[in-house]
Formats: structure tokens, C-alpha cells, sequence
């Protein structure tokens, strides 16, 4: 049962003015400060980045949600933001404050209209994982089920609207007063990082994605995966009640030890789970990073947390295979061939320009490749994957063509991917050998 809004609609729409600019205040407040600091080290000296990017990630994490999400974006970004930048906001993916359990608890009897008391036999104060959107705590439901709760965080789709609002006109700001910030995409930027955290606020579409994947595990009687049960008695928009789990994360090498014998058999099981789904579906997880990808006590793969997923069609997919065929034999008439498949705007294409506008990548590429062929596994990292990918997608938006959102979200898919495999399986290369795990 979920409560009805009970003010009218003027005193919400009220409370909401004040609220979002008393949050809007209260960021210029944190903002002002250490921006502050940072102008006085600036007229002192000349501040290293490092400690700029210190007092801005410290800004970020007391703003809370919508900040620490920023900082996300940019930890997984190197190719845009300064290497200090990049490592410092690192830090924003583990250290979220928890909820009071007090909020919590209110929330739980709002949104299913009943104190904690009377819906769950037992409720673990102390949260499993505390995140910038919600909180996971564990629970024993009254007839006995072992559970994982994920509760939103207080007023948390407000906050975000409000945050992004104020970051929308900065980004304005910014471009007006620094014009080279126009042509690089940062309005389209920030506009796809508002879609994407507003989607992860909405627990009923997360539950259906959750139910999706797992009838196509069914359809297609893949046993080696699971995913975690949705329990809709004790679920609303921002009440989540599923399964627990039980396992360890697919980059805790210790932990996987525990569980199986054979770390690299499990990637591998996990990357032919997924592209299957991808190839099979169109349906496909899109933020399987290390924390929800799991090996469980009975060695099977569990896949959590669907708040972000991505769909896409069979062109996109034609145009995905062309793609990542071209980016595997260095060949730009492959990959230009690709990303016009995948366009969307249906317009003329200079197929010859795009080639040669993609010319200066491929030599970087080729770089890359003879260095892997000669032995020297450093001249492949994050920084230069991430670069060449984002070099493309401006070659893309400058050649007029516009490529869906879900392309996107496979690449950073696959760059996650690409982490667990050079800490399993370095000898696998996930472009090259992509059709291998299409099972």
C-alpha cells in the first residue's frame, strides 16, 4: 500500500519552492567556501590540482546525491578531466553518509503504511550499503524470508531535480563565458546525466527491469545466472524488497577464491550471460560494475541492482557488431560503416570524411596494438580507451550523425568489463573475442 500525497497541491507546490531554494542557497553556501579556498591559493600561489580537486570532490560529498553522482560521472571519465580530478573523485564512489535510521523507517511506513515493526519479524539498523540515491539494509520478513531492503533517500527526487537544475544553468553559464565548452558536448552531457539519475529514482521500473532479465534467463534456460526475487508486497517507488544474496563481488579475488577454483570460468560465464542477453534480447544491464556482479555460495552469477538498463534495436545492434569489428582489425571503413548504420538522423552521410576524420584515431589505436604485439601491456589503460571512445563520439556529432544514448551505455559497459578482465584474465581482449561469448 502506498500513501496518497496528502497536502493539496498548492502547499506541495509550495513547499517544493521553498525547499528547492533553500537547497539552492545551502549549495551556493558549500560552493562559496570552497571555492573560496581555492581563490586564495590561487591568489597565493599556484595550487597544485590535486588540492583543487580535494576541495571539490569535500563539496560534492556534503551536497550529497546528485554531486556524488558527478563525481562518479567524472572518475569515469579520464579522457575529459585532469588525471588529479579523476583520481580524487575515486573516492566519491565508496564514501556516501548514511540515512538516519529514524528517515529510514519513516519512509518504510509511508510507502507501505505500516511501522517496520509489523512488517518485518527482524531489521538491521546498520545499512549494508549506503549510496547516493538509496539505502540497503537487511531484513527477515514476518513469514521468514531473508531479504535485502533498498530505501530512497528523503525527498530524494526533489533534490535531484533542484541539483540539476542548478547544474543545467552553470553549464549555460560556463559555455557563454568559455565558448570552446560549447563544442564539446557538455550540454548533451549533462543532459544525458539527468536521465540517467532520474531513471534510478523510479523502483517500480527497476523491479520490472529485474523481472525482464530474469524471464529471459528463463526463455532461454540459462541456469548458470540468477537474479534476485522481487517481493511486491513489500515494494513501491521507494521501497525496494528483493532477495538476498549471498557471495562475493567479482573483483574480490579473495572472496571469489571462497566460492570457486576457477576466477577467470566465472568472468567468462558472467561475459557470455550478458552478451547473450544483448544479442538475443536487446534487452542488456547497463552498470554492472564490480559491486553488482556477484559469485554466489552455489557458484552461479548473480546479477544486482537494475536500476539503469538499455535497449536497443537490431539496427543498433547491426551497427554495434560493424563497429566493434572495425575498433578489433583497425579498420575505419568498419567502424565508419558502423556508426552510420547506427544513426539515427537519417541524413547524408560523408562516409569519405568520416574516414578520414577517424584516421587520427585508428593511428593512435594502431599505436596501441603493436605495443600489445611487442609484449607491453602498459600501453593499454583506462585513460586511453576512455580518450579514443570519447574522440569518436565527437568525430560522430561533428560528421551530423547522432547516435542513441544506449551505444553510450555499452561502451562504459564494456570499459567495466574490461577492468575485471585485466584483474582475472588478462589474455582475454573483449573487443576482439566479443562473438565468442554470444552463445
Amino acid at each position: 500500500m502506498v500513501f496518497a500525497n496528502s497536502f493539496p497541491l498548492e502547499a506541495g507546490n509550495m513547499t517544493g519552492f521553498i525547499s528547492g531554494g533553500l537547497r539552492i542557497l545551502h549549495s551556493g553556501a558549500i560552493f562559496s567556501t570552497k571555492l573560496g579556498g581555492i581563490a586564495l591559493e590561487v591568489l597565493t600561489g599556484n595550487p597544485p590540482m590535486k588540492s583543487i580537486a580535494k576541495k571539490l570532490r569535500e563539496a560534492f560529498e556534503d551536497l550529497g546525491a546528485t554531486y556524488i553522482k558527478l563525481g562518479q560521472f567524472i572518475a569515469s571519465a579520464p579522457s575529459l578531466f585532469p588525471i588529479e580530478m579523476v583520481d580524487e573523485m575515486q573516492k566519491c564512489l565508496d564514501q556516501v553518509r548514511p540515512v538516519p535510521i529514524k528517515d529510514i523507517h519513516r519512509t518504510i511506513q509511508k510507502e507501505l503504511g505500516a511501522p517496520v515493526s509489523k512488517i518485518f519479524h527482524s531489521f538491521d539498523d546498520k545499512p549494508i550499503a549506503s549510496a547516493s540515491i538509496a539505502q540497503v539494509h537487511g531484513a527477515i520478513t514476518k513469514d521468514g524470508l531473508d531479504v535485502v531492503v533498498k530505501i530512497q533517500r528523503p525527498d530524494i527526487e526533489h533534490v535531484l531535480e533542484t541539483d540539476m537544475g542548478l547544474i543545467q544553468v552553470l553549464t549555460w553559464i560556463l559555455e557563454k563565458i568559455a565558448p570552446q565548452f560549447k563544442s564539446s558536448g557538455l550540454t548533451g552531457m549533462v543532459e544525458e546525466f539527468r536521465k540517467s539519475i532520474l531513471e534510478e529514482t523510479d523502483f517500480i521500473r527497476e523491479a520490472k527491469n529485474i523481472e525482464e532479465f530474469e524471464n529471459y534467463l528463463l526463455r532461454v534456460g540459462e541456469a548458470r545466472a540468477v537474479v534476485p526475487r522481487v517481493y511486491h508486497a513489500y515494494s513501491s517507488r521507494k521501497v525496494l524488497t528483493m532477495e538476498r544474496f549471498y557471495g562475493a563481488g567479482i573483483t574480490d579475488e579473495v572472496g571469489l577464491r571462497e566460492f570457486t577454483k576457477d576466477p577467470k570460468a566465472v568472468l567468462e560465464t558472467a561475459l557470455e550471460v550478458w552478451f547473450s542477453s544483448l544479442a538475443e534480447s536487446g534487452f542488456f544491464h547497463a552498470d554492472v560494475h564490480a559491486g553488482n556482479l556477484m559469485i554466489l555460495k552455489d557458484g552461479k552469477i548473480g546479477f544486482i541492482d537494475f536500476g539503469i538498463v538499455g535497449r536497443i534495436s537490431p539496427k543498433v545492434w547491426s551497427g554495434l557488431m560493424m563497429f566493434m569489428q572495425g575498433i578489433s582489425f583497425g579498420e575505419a571503413e568498419l567502424v565508419a560503416d558502423g556508426l552510420i548504420e547506427m544513426d539515427s538522423t537519417e541524413g547524408n552521410i560523408n562516409r569519405k570524411k568520416l574516414i578520414q576524420d577517424l584516421d587520427h584515431v585508428f593511428r593512435e589505436m594502431f599505436e596501441i596494438m603493436e605495443g600489445l604485439q611487442a609484449g607491453d601491456v602498459t600501453v593499454v589503460d583506462d585513460h586511453k580507451l576512455n580518450r579514443i571512445m570519447f574522440d569518436i563520439k565527437e568525430i560522430t556529432e561533428t560528421n551530423g550523425l547522432k547516435i542513441p544514448r544506449e551505444f553510450g551505455l555499452l561502451i562504459k559497459q564494456i570499459l567495466y568489463f574490461d577492468r575485471y578482465v585485466k584483474a582475472l584474465a588478462p589474455e582475454i581482449n573483449i573487443i576482439r573475442d566479443q562473438k565468442k561469448y554470444i552463445v
